[in-house]
């Protein structure tokens, strides 16, 4: 099959998919047992019938279920997610302002994943059994298992309180001026303003949240590619390169280490999406500003549209990822196109 009809092929899905992931986003987001009404305008206003009547009107929820997702369905086709029960902004606009700081995050977050968990894994394969081999599976199944939650909080707590190598949480020193807003990117804002002094405090707001975000993913790869490296080294072409006196170096790195990087492709697609999920607790704790903490706000307050919209862009997100991820593993591997 043709490369390209295969790309195709996937990206004619993606629509029947978020369609798909709008409809699930509707129903779990509206059966939450609990009252947009007290949630948004409070106890006392939400015992005044009259009241109750006019924002359930004005929001839309006294219409049936299938007819709101129907409206909604139509507006999204327009580009218009509606508009914010708590920040009475277009949903649209809120995603644009908290994306970018995720995005950032998460980008973050993958590059130390990659550049820890890839070699820790060849590594680790390499010197099978060894005190090096213990200490990178005991290390991963440690950053697998622990919460972020928990993590992020014993790493303010040893790094800000106590040593203070890191600085307080936040995208900035509060102290400093913040960038014009054009990208969302702090540090590209920076640049683009010409404030190249606030970069390094942003490198340095950045580097202990990604560095706990990236504590799973780090796990998850490292041990995939010593799992994967340990199949290749046993590979009858990694002996034969052996017996044909190429050094050990050139031997793992450029016949066992590429072969072995294609099964660990589709783990990265799938570690990003975990990381897009898991900002929502990290950025919780670092205030970090981004969709996870706009998520978080939104789902306190009940605010339908800002959680679908959330819901929706994350979707995305990971289906694009995973779509890169395919396309990716179909150029390094031709068979997966004859799937």
């Amino acid at each position: 099959m043709n490369l390209l009809v295969y790309i195709g092929r996937r990206v004619l899905l993606l629509p029947f998919m978020l369609v798909g992931i709008t409809l699930l986003s509707f129903i779990l987001s509206h059966t939450v047992p609990a009252d947009p009404v007290a949630a948004n305008v409070g106890e006392q206003a939400a015992a005044n019938p009259e009241v109750v009547a006019a924002f359930r009107h004005r929001w839309g929820l006294d219409r049936p279920l299938p007819e709101q997702y129907l409206i909604y369905l139509g507006h999204l086709v327009r580009g218009d997610m509606g508009t914010s029960i708590s920040t009475h902004q277009p949903v649209v606009a809120d995603l644009r302002h908290h994306l970018p700081a995720t995005i950032e995050l998460a980008v973050a977050a993958m590059l130390l994943s990659l550049l820890i968990g890839i070699p820790l894994g060849i590594a680790s394969a390499a010197r099978r059994d060894s005190l090096f081999d213990q200490i990178s599976r005991t290390g991963s199944l440690v950053g697998v298992s622990m919460p972020v939650f928990w993590l992020g909080l014993m790493a303010l707590i040893i790094f800000y309180a106590r040593l203070g190598w890191a600085p307080s949480a936040g995208q900035l020193n509060p102290r400093l001026p913040t960038p014009p807003f054009v990208t969302g990117f702090v540090v590209l804002d920076a640049l683009l303003a010409g404030q190249s002094a606030l970069v390094p405090d942003a490198l340095a707001h950045l580097a202990l949240p990604a560095l706990v975000l990236s504590s799973y993913a780090v796990g998850v790869i490292t041990r995939m590619m010593r799992g994967s490296m340990l199949d290749v080294l046993g590979e009858d072409f990694v002996r034969t390169a052996r017996a044909k006196g190429l050094p050990g170096r050139i031997v793992l790195l450029r016949h066992a280490a590429r072969n072995a990087l294609l099964p660990v492709i589709t783990v990265i697609g799938l570690s990003f999406g975990g990381l897009l999920s898991g900002a929502v607790v990290t950025e919780t704790v670092f205030a970090w500003p981004g969709l996870g903490s706009y998520a978080f706000q939104s789902a306190t307050s009940l605010d339908f549209p800002a959680i679908m919209g959330v819901g929706i862009v994350v979707a995305s997100v990971y289906l694009l990822v995973n779509l890169l991820v395919d396309v990716a593993y179909a150029v390094v591997d031709p068979r997966i196109r004859m799937g």
